[in-house]
């Protein structure tokens, strides 16, 4: 990752084992805007991306005499392109050409670093965002006042698995663009079956789940079902 003003340093996550962490405590200077920006990502063909982030956040009133300016949250952003466009050298800090995810929040913060006490709160929080159709994108974050560190940040997608089901095979399918969204896989019927009814698919909701199954193929004539899975031959035609 690039940064300006985040420190990267080592630090303890909840269980106490050492990790590299990302951190920025500027909250006695007004008019924050520091930047982490992460390298290219190849999407590999995913429309919708999620984003599990890491981080602890200082109670702004457990800082003594801390202006008004202290913040508890920081932004998420995003940006599409085909190619690697920043470097180190040639980061852009701005909001320009970044499209905003979310303000994210802390569930819990914690008023002083003790290890011991367990009193350093861990948050978790997932994003996602979409659609998607450059090659990649980059992901920054974006904090205006708060002191917080960034433990990690795990970039996923969901996709429905590669499954027989009625005597057929379906691909494995991406999710849609939308959580909401259903998309079509067509199935082909497995070695010595056939299709009947009507053509055979099924449908990959948001989650990665298939649903929704239309139509079937059956073991065609002299070949026996197996676990709806196989069509063997029969022994009484062999």
């Amino acid at each position: 990752m690039w940064d300006t003003q985040w420190e990267e340093v080592s630090g303890y996550d909840e269980n106490l084992n050492t990790i590299r962490t990302y951190q920025v405590c500027n909250v006695f200077e007004p008019n924050q805007n520091n930047w982490l920006l992460t390298t290219f990502i190849n999407r590999h063909g995913a429309h919708r991306i999620y984003t599990e982030m890491r981080f602890t956040v200082r109670d702004c009133s457990s800082l003594p005499n801390v202006p008004g300016s202290c913040k508890e949250t920081f932004n998420l952003y995003y940006y599409e392109t085909d190619s690697v466009i920043a470097t180190k050298k040639s980061a852009f800090w701005t909001e320009a050409p970044y499209l905003k995810v979310d303000t994210i929040a802390a569930d819990e913060s914690f008023s002083q670093v003790d290890f011991g006490g367990r009193l350093m709160k861990v948050n978790t929080e997932v994003r996602s965002f979409g659609p998607l159709n450059r090659n990649g994108f980059y992901l920054a974050f974006q904090d205006y006042g708060a002191c917080m560190s960034l433990l990690s940040v795990r970039v996923f997608f969901k996709k429905c698995p590669s499954v027989v089901q009625n005597f057929a095979i379906f691909p494995e399918t991406m999710t849609g663009a939308e959580s909401t969204s259903l998309v079509i896989a067509r199935g082909t019927c497995i070695p010595n079956a056939e299709e009947v009814d009507v053509p055979i698919k099924l449908y990959c909701n948001g989650d990665g789940e298939w649903m929704v199954p239309i139509g079937r193929c059956t073991c065609k004539a002299g070949y026996e079902p197996e676990n709806n899975m196989a069509c063997a031959e029969d022994d009484a035609s062999a």
